[in-house]
């Protein structure tokens, strides 16, 4: 595991079409409408938010592939695990839980106490966070039109 740069973003590409098809498959609200942001777009986010010290990136690679990665964002003293995501043939090797534990870690030296992860309804994840103290804080409700 490793952290990357912006000059690296683009290696993130196939997890985060795989992360969309395991939501749109998955996902009580958002089958079949996920994302709302176009891929290449996030990773343009990704870009300028690391360009400007705003998030931090962890990769797994398997044979120079990525085999999985989490994002982080610190704002003010709230940290925010905003991508966790292990491709479906990488998991049950521990991956998810390296990560969990890389982005915990960075928390910490930040002096990061609070940490928030949104996860989408129908998503086993959730048992993941909970293995590491996450509990449930809020329910969001949406009205699309």
């Amino acid at each position: 595991m490793r952290e990357i740069g912006a000059d690296e973003v683009f290696k993130l590409k196939e997890c985060l079409i795989a992360l969309a098809e395991h939501h749109n498959k998955v996902s009580v609200n958002f089958r079949g409408c996920y994302p709302k942001t176009p891929v290449e777009k996030t990773l343009e986010r990704f870009v300028h938010e690391l360009n400007d010290g705003k998030a931090y990136i962890a990769v797994i690679e398997n044979e120079e592939k990525a085999a999985g990665f989490c994002k982080i964002d610190i704002d003010d003293s709230v940290g925010v695990l905003e991508y966790l995501v292990v491709l479906e043939e990488f998991r049950g090797m521990g991956y998810g839980a390296a990560l969990i534990e890389c982005a915990l870690d960075r928390f910490s030296q930040f002096g990061v106490h609070d940490i928030d992860v949104k996860v989408a309804d129908g998503n086993d994840a959730v048992s993941l966070y909970e293995k590491y103290g996450f509990k449930m804080n809020a329910h969001i409700l949406r009205l699309s039109r």
